[in-house]
């Protein structure tokens, strides 16, 4: 098996508010060459590393928006985030859970720090992904997964420390998540020294996010916390180091391969299904929900 190799290390560009309750950092889409095509099927994704947010008897977010043609995907890392959506889908995510929400052919949604949370106040930290759908999927029925840290599939390292699985498989283990193309989501919390392999198609797109500590390539390129690393379509295998304890999101996904249309909160496959989301979400056809 090749080595797969780094392509990129990204450094986070400075942080921007999404509403009043997300302070974050975009590496999908980007200057640094990750755009939608690139990346693909991941086509946002905002970082808020860690951040803390003052007590409030009024919880900081994001109010009422649409979405059409994806889906969010919401790690927790620190804090609570608390959600609502137009097809009944909502709850809480606590400190390691997530919320996988397939928007498809559309929903409303709004998401803040959770009520008891806000009130305290404290270090807030989480990513935020869409997911693309297919063409084919795009205007499915809207659907919900709340995914708590205890329903991970978790393959022990022994001293090395553990894998996460979100989606996808690692070591024979697959995660909870249902996914409508081939998707790996998985969580690496290694030890100081740990080290940790991977096996991932070459054609796949693949990336990591240091949440945590810092850690090292294929004994070769260092990372950071904080910072965003792009494999390169070659090779199928790599390895992590973990310099300090740390936290490491992967990702890998098989490209669509199909044309991608987004226009603010939708991502389509033409401008005509951009004008019809328009229309639709103009209409009413994506529901109600209460701000």
């Amino acid at each position: 098996m090749a080595t797969k190799k780094v392509e990129i290390i990204v450094s986070p560009k400075p942080a921007h508010f999404v509403g009043d309750g997300f302070r974050v950092h975009n590496f999908i889409p980007s200057v640094y060459g990750l755009d939608m095509k690139r990346m693909d099927p991941f086509i946002m994704l905002d970082y808020n590393s860690k951040f803390h947010f003052n007590g409030s008897e009024v919880p900081r977010g994001v109010g009422v928006h649409p979405h059409r043609g994806f889906e969010t995907v919401t790690i927790a890392y620190k804090g609570k985030v608390e959600h609502h959506d137009s097809a009944g889908g909502g709850g809480i995510i606590s400190e390691g859970d997530v919320q996988w929400m397939t928007a498809a052919k559309g929903v409303l949604h709004k998401e803040y720090h959770e009520k008891e949370w806000s009130k305290n106040g404290g270090i807030f930290q989480m990513v935020q992904l869409w997911v693309n759908l297919p063409a084919k999927n795009k205007m499915s029925t809207p659907k919900y997964q709340a995914i708590k840290n205890s329903e991970m599939k978790k393959v022990e390292l022994g001293e090395n420390g553990l894998v996460e699985i979100i989606a996808g498989e690692y070591l024979g283990k697959k995660g909870p998540a249902s996914t409508f193309s081939p998707v790996n989501m998985m969580n690496a919390k290694l030890k100081a020294g740990g080290k940790a392999d991977f096996t991932i198609p070459a054609d796949f797109n693949t990336a990591a996010l240091v949440i945590e500590g810092s850690i090292t390539i294929n004994g070769e390129e260092k990372a950071p916390a904080d910072h965003f690393i792009l494999f390169k379509n070659e090779g199928d295998t790599f390895t992590i180091e973990a310099g300090e304890d740390s936290v490491v999101l992967l990702l890998s996904g098989e490209p669509l391969n199909e044309p991608i249309y987004p226009h603010g909160p939708f991502v389509m496959n033409s401008r005509k299904e951009i004008l019809q989301a328009f229309e639709d979400f103009n209409t009413g056809k994506f529901g109600y929900l209460e701000e």
